[in-house]
């Protein structure tokens, strides 16, 4: 491919490293997994560079917005760019493919850096992202980890991703842990899109020969959702069921959110949006656990009572058991048990 050509996103991995030009709000929303922002507006400068051409011209906006690129990438020039190899050869984009992109496209070019430009930008990119995970997660045999809320499943992902299994931890590229409860503490969730550009990249950069282990997730993780293609060939999945008791259950959950347990005034506020399903004597009764701090008492109630029945009610729809379906017990929390778990599992899984 000739130096001033664009590429394709089939094109990506040809290229040393991917460049977002667009605005830091724009790249935040959304981009290419692995890009680096090196915006030529920023995202005020964007707004009054569009307002411009709407109240003026085209002309009138161009010549600022020329002005305020040529700076930026002046900038990038005499500091990011500035220890880069004659070899260097980065993929920019912007929103379209147009002005932003090529500009600094033809700058690095001219420098002697082997530039390219995705054709279409970022809008080309999304529209192939979609296009593919419409198709993608049919290449693949799913293996399924099901049990009820406080088994470790996710532990147990990372104890297979460990030995080297091929996993796809939706709730982590989610950031949340699925349920009520399931906000993670100083960390937002993305936005839909770049929930669905990371499965995407995810997807392209497992082996379809090798199976792809994941949890019996819902249509919804927090605020987003999985994609339908996904989650119908995650359902159709061969399934893997977790046998944990209680105790152990109440140990990992106590684990994994200490953060409620250091602010019960937001576990109260929390638990408060389940008294039109739960109830108010429930809820009370729930409340009164946590001011007290009888929190193993309180985890126990909320799985046997809450959790279990809403759990068992959305497996029986969505994973049944299956004649290849089996059973795994998990005899502690350790991280060695789920390495002995893991690896039981890897043996039967082929």
């Amino acid at each position: 491919m000739k130096n001033t050509g664009v590429a394709t996103v089939a094109q990506l991995t040809e290229y040393t490293e991917i460049i977002d030009a667009r605005t830091p709000g724009e790249y935040a929303e959304d981009h290419i997994p692995g890009a680096i922002n090196l915006p030529v507006l920023d995202d005020e400068e964007r707004a009054r560079v569009g307002t411009l051409h709407k109240q003026a011209s085209a002309f009138e906006a161009k010549k600022v917005g020329a002005a305020l690129v040529s700076r930026h990438i002046a900038d990038h020039l005499e500091s990011y760019f500035a220890s880069k190899p004659a070899g260097y050869k980065p993929l920019i984009y912007c929103w379209r493919g147009g002005n932003r992109s090529g500009s600094m496209a033809h700058v690095l070019q001219k420098v002697g850096f082997k530039a390219g430009q995705l054709d279409g930008g970022y809008k080309n990119y999304r529209r192939a992202v979609l296009a593919e995970l419409d198709t993608l997660p049919a290449q693949f045999s799913f293996r399924v980890i099901c049990g009820p809320t406080g088994c470790g499943k996710s532990r147990l992902l990372q104890a297979l991703q460990a030995r080297g299994a091929q996993v796809l931890d939706l709730e982590s590229l989610a950031a949340h842990r699925g349920s009520l409860l399931g906000d993670l503490p100083d960390q937002p969730q993305p936005s839909q899109k770049w929930l669905e550009s990371s499965i995407w990249w995810q997807l392209k950069q497992f082996d379809p020969a090798r199976p792809v282990f994941v949890e019996s997730e819902s249509k919804k993780i927090g605020k987003l959702r999985v994609p339908d293609a996904l989650l119908a060939a995650i359902r159709s999945g061969r399934t893997f069921w977790l046998d944990v008791p209680m105790q152990h259950r109440v140990q990992l959950l106590l684990e994994e959110y200490a953060h409620f347990l250091a602010s019960p005034e937001n576990l109260l506020m929390q638990i408060g949006h389940l008294s039109g399903l739960r109830g108010g004597e429930t809820i009370q009764r729930w409340s009164e656990q946590i001011r007290q701090k009888r929190w193993a008492e309180f985890v126990r109630d909320m799985l046997e009572n809450h959790y279990d029945p809403a759990y068992q009610k959305s497996l029986g729809k969505n994973y049944a058991v299956r004649t290849d379906s089996l059973k795994f017990s998990l005899p502690g929390t350790r991280p060695a048990d789920f390495d002995r778990l893991a690896a039981a599992i890897l043996e039967k899984s082929a």
